[in-house]
């Protein structure tokens, strides 16, 4: 892994290679985005800036999720495309994705049907089915987690964080409870070892939401809602799902299957009529489902600064402890 680090130029030396301008995208407990155009080429990209003080006691955490990203590429999927260090600091390079979150460009749509719900889930089949085909199960697959590469209409969607992704047959059996809760796989709560399939149970309940708004499992106690998950609890409820196809009901109970045995894998689920037939309607069901959403799902908007900062790599700053708020910071104050 390289060593290098950032600091602040102006002027001439701004038009050198190695040149980006940042712009802050999102701050959370664990790690810091930054949005960053590479001043020679222009390409965007996005940068995770990780403490590493952060990383004690996560550091199979992170290495995991580098190993992942090293392997993959597929077109819908989020790819790191270089990684840096500092003394303090790892920054993973990540392709740049603009469009949004899922859940949000939906609300904002003015027209959704059944169909448009169906190519969003192929498309998340289709990476999934790439990655488990490169022996890799995501653990996390969520809403949060799927992206919207532009703000084109046509935009294709993103997979994104494999910080808890695991690799098959490396010696250890998934038997960790991990994921997050509502999305997670009856078989993960049980605390069995599990297996790929996990990933195809979160892709139903996503494919339910997308469906209808609100989540297949609720309740404000997180023991009720285990047990509501481990029975595989949940109904296609009048008369949010009345005017819903059978196809897709069908769709999501083969994905939504308590035994991971019978439960669809990608592929099955890829050559359902519902994805691969005609069978998704084109009824507009957006405002019921816009309207379950605003009320089940908070927005999570990152706050984008328009301040422009110019940042160069360099051996010298690289042996130094620089956090990337100072960095901005330090540009800030050169201009």
């Amino acid at each position: 892994m390289a060593s290098v680090g950032l600091s602040a130029v102006s002027g001439a030396d701004a038009r050198k290679a190695g040149v980006f301008s940042l712009f802050s995208l999102h701050s959370g407990a664990f790690s810091e985005v930054v949005m960053a155009q590479e001043k020679v080429t222009e390409k965007m990209v996005a940068i995770k800036c990780i403490p590493k003080k952060a990383l004690k006691g996560k550091e199979t955490s992170i290495e995991n999720e580098i190993a992942v990203l090293r392997r993959i590429k597929h077109e819908n999927i989020v790819a790191l495309e270089d990684i840096y260090e500092s003394s303090n600091y790892l920054y993973l390079i990540m392709q740049l994705v603009s469009g949004g979150e899922l859940f949000d460009r939906i609300v904002e749509k003015g027209f959704y049907t059944e169909m448009d719900a169906s190519r969003l889930i192929r498309q998340v089949l289709d990476a999934v089915n790439y990655l488990h085909s490169m022996g890799i199960v995501h653990r996390d697959l969520k809403p949060e987690n799927l992206l919207y590469f532009s703000p084109d209409d046509e935009s294709k969607i993103m997979i994104s964080d494999f910080g808890l992704s695991k690799m098959e047959g490396t010696g250890d059996v998934m038997a960790t409870a991990c994921g997050t809760p509502g999305y997670v796989a009856p078989e993960v709560l049980a605390q069995k070892p599990y297996s790929k399939a996990v990933d195809c149970w979160s892709i139903g309940v996503i494919a339910y939401i997308l469906l209808c708004g609100y989540p297949p499992f609720y309740d404000e106690n997180d023991s009720k809602l285990f047990e509501q998950i481990l029975k595989a609890d949940y109904e296609f409820d009048a008369p949010y799902w009345d005017d819903i196809s059978d196809s897709a009901k069908d769709f999501i109970s083969h994905l939504m299957e308590k035994n991971p045995e019978m439960r669809f894998t990608c592929d099955q689920a890829l050559q359902h009529p519902w994805i691969a037939g005609d069978t998704a309607l084109c009824k507009n069901i957006h405002e019921s489902v816009s309207r379950q959403m605003r009320k089940n799902f908070a927005k999570s908007k990152w706050r984008v600064s328009v301040t422009r900062h110019t940042l160069k790599a360099t051996s010298a700053v690289a042996r130094a402890a620089v956090s990337p708020a100072s960095l901005l910071s330090v540009v800030a104050a050169s201009f």
